[in-house]
Order: C-alpha cells, then sequence, then structure tokens
C-alpha cells in the first residue's frame, strides 16, 4: 500500500481512511493509524527538515497557533502543540530505528508501528 496522504490538505483521503479501515486491525488500532496518519500529514505539509527544527524552532507552535485562531482558544494551541510534539518525537524514534526520515514514512510503516505498540501495551 502506498503513501495516500494528500499534502496539500488538512485531513486524510478518502481513499487513505477506506485503506486504513479495510485493514485486518482492531478499531482502536485504525484509530491509532488515522492519528498517526493525521500527524505525519500535518509534519510533511510544515515540511521541516528533522524532528529537533519542527519541535524547536517553531514551525510547529506556529502551525498550532494558527490553527486555534478558528476556535479562539489559547488552551487548544498549547494542548494540540504538546500532543504533536510527543508525536513527532515517538515517530522520530521510529523513523530512526527503521532507517528512514519522518518525512519517508508511509501508511505501511505506521502500520507497523501501531501493531508494534500494542505487542508492548
Amino acid at each position: 500500500m502506498s503513501n495516500q496522504i494528500d499534502p496539500l490538505s488538512n485531513s486524510l483521503t478518502i481513499q487513505t481512511i477506506q485503506a486504513i479501515d479495510n485493514l485486518d486491525l482492531s478499531i482502536m488500532q485504525k484509530h491509532h493509524l488515522r492519528i498517526l496518519a493525521h500527524c505525519l500529514q500535518i509534519f510533511k505539509m510544515i515540511n521541516a527538515d528533522d524532528i529537533s527544527e519542527l519541535c524547536n524552532q517553531n514551525p510547529l507552535r506556529e502551525w498550532c497557533d494558527n490553527q486555534s485562531k478558528k476556535f479562539d482558544d489559547k488552551k487548544f494551541s498549547d494542548l494540540f502543540y504538546e500532543q504533536l510534539k510527543s508525536t513527532a518525537n515517538k515517530l522520530d524514534t521510529f523513523s530512526r530505528r527503521i532507517g528512514k526520515r519522518i518525512k519517508d514514512l508511509e501508511i505501511d510503516d505506521l502500520v507497523l508501528l501501531v501493531e508494534e505498540s500494542e505487542k508492548s501495551s
């Protein structure tokens, strides 16, 4: 399965959602996979070269702040930023382990991460 994420959109494509729904995974694994895929799409859209640039030089913070303007809610921005930063760190650790950069991860890689996460919990 190839990466079906649309880098110009904030949401997953219908094809990606359907591909995830058709996987032989539990409901929770599919939900986890959709969240990871959405976060990965955001990181690709921000287009930072590496995780330290993404989390330390403010492109992620700026992106979250811009999203929170829609709701006029600074707490949302702070919480969203912390969640995305945590996910970025998780994806960074995983991507290094499998020898890829975050922006080169695909849905198949995320499936592996979700399956590994369930085994370790």
